[in-house]
């Protein structure tokens, strides 16, 4: 946007021009800006460009200086159309794709989590997930539902408060008739957000409170990351998380993000006072808890843990592991070219060489351990002839040639 690649649909909010800011969300447009046409093969005086041919004006531009153009690289990726890293797994089914990423989520799980049963984890295997396809109550189409999201909508972004926004996309998973509700009681001054706070979270967490939980699958890797948190572990926990929400099917995966961004501004201290006698970060526990996991087998103690390590890190859970990233586009390009999938890509467990140097090193370590063998047999005093010469002809008659070459000839 800061360089005119795309911009903005100007939009008006209560009566004024609303700000130009980048928003990832679903009621924010944009669209490619129109430079001066350079091929004449058109002929028409502008154009539309994409990403890709926009990028040869951009840095033919001598407008733009390196500085800026460092900027630009640290922030956006102009790759070419052409670029072999562009749909690279075209020819991939979604169903290759999302066993190879559902295979090797597993498989790194069972190397951090230490799990007394694999049930759960082999019954998540054989649930392939679909390609998503994301259906929120917002999502149905009814006239008099749709303007009330609209206007709650428009007045979020009216006041550009991180709180109001966070709650509102919340918003768009609640039944219709709780957004209704919502709608006819705001209140009648609109610049009373104090109260306008108050009733969106009542209704979050009115709605919550009864909402089946969003982590309702590997009950034991919950116990498991709960354990590293309390020996420790962070980062092998936080790495545990991510795994563990990438398994979530798109639409509870969605739902949970926002939640859990809703719940750090929420529990912010110098947030709006949710109650009185409570601190923020305690009520949102409190109230949100059974909504994210309700595991009969964790403690209470080791629930809240794992609630306020999610609500901490909610910037960090739900990225994607680097190094699971890699090796599942390891494997998909070898699969794509026909390879072996296993051979160079996937959780190494042990160090892995070839078969001939497997070969060869199995001779060389029995060799060696058979000559230390025969080596202990001759140096053994405690041995009386009678036994040694027994225990020698039995090696000799196994292994003639290492006997040889100890003894000679």
């Amino acid at each position: 946007m800061d360089y005119k690649v795309f911009e903005a649909v100007p939009t008006k909010v209560f009566g004024k021009d609303k700000k130009p800011t980048f928003e990832d969300s679903s009621s924010s447009l944009y669209r490619f800006t129109t430079i001066p046409n350079q091929d004449s093969e058109l002929g028409k005086e502008n154009k539309l460009y994409s990403p890709s041919r926009y990028t040869d004006a951009l840095f033919k531009s001598s407008d733009i200086k390196s500085a800026s153009l460092e900027d630009l690289w640290e922030n956006l990726s102009l790759k070419p159309a052409s670029s072999p890293h562009v749909n690279v797994f075209a020819t991939l089914s979604p169903q290759v794709i999302n066993e190879v990423w559902q295979e090797e989520t597993i498989g790194r799980l069972l190397q951090l989590v230490d799990l007394p049963l694999l049930d759960s984890l082999l019954k998540q295997q054989e649930v392939v997930p679909k390609v998503p396809q994301p259906k929120r109550q917002s999502d149905v189409v009814n006239s008099s539902n749709y303007l009330d999201r609209g206007i709650l909508k428009a007045y979020s972004d009216s006041q550009e408060d991180e709180w109001l926004s966070a709650a509102i996309d919340c918003l768009e998973y609640l039944p219709d008739q709780m957004v209704v509700e919502i709608s006819r009681s705001f209140p009648e001054q609109p610049d009373r957000t104090d109260l306008v706070k108050e009733l969106l979270f009542d209704a979050i967490g009115r709605y919550y409170s009864s909402r089946k939980p969003l982590l309702n699958h590997l009950y034991d890797v919950h116990n498991g990351i709960a354990e590293l948190l309390v020996n420790g572990k962070t980062e092998i926990a936080l790495e545990a998380t991510q795994l563990l929400l990438k398994l979530l099917d798109f639409q509870n995966r969605e739902e949970f993000r926002r939640l859990l961004y809703f719940m750090a501004v929420a529990a912010h201290p110098s947030e709006f006072k949710l109650q009185k006698e409570s601190d923020n970060r305690m009520v949102v526990k409190r109230i949100f808890s059974k909504a994210i996991v309700d595991n009969k087998n964790l403690s209470k103690g080791k629930t809240d843990l794992l609630v306020l390590f999610l609500m901490d890190h909610q910037k960090d859970v739900f990225k994607i592991p680097g190094t699971l990233h890699k090796i599942v586009s390891v494997k998909l390009m070898a699969i794509q070219n026909g390879r072996d999938p296993n051979r160079d890509a996937g959780y190494i467990y042990c160090q892995r060489i070839d078969q001939r140097d497997y070969s060869s090193n199995t001779q060389k370590t029995t060799k060696d351990e058979l000559l230390n063998l025969l080596k202990t047999i001759d140096e053994d005093s405690k041995l009386s002839a009678k036994e040694k010469k027994k225990l020698l002809g039995q090696f000799y008659k196994c292994h003639p040639d290492i006997f040889i070459e100890y003894f000679g000839n």
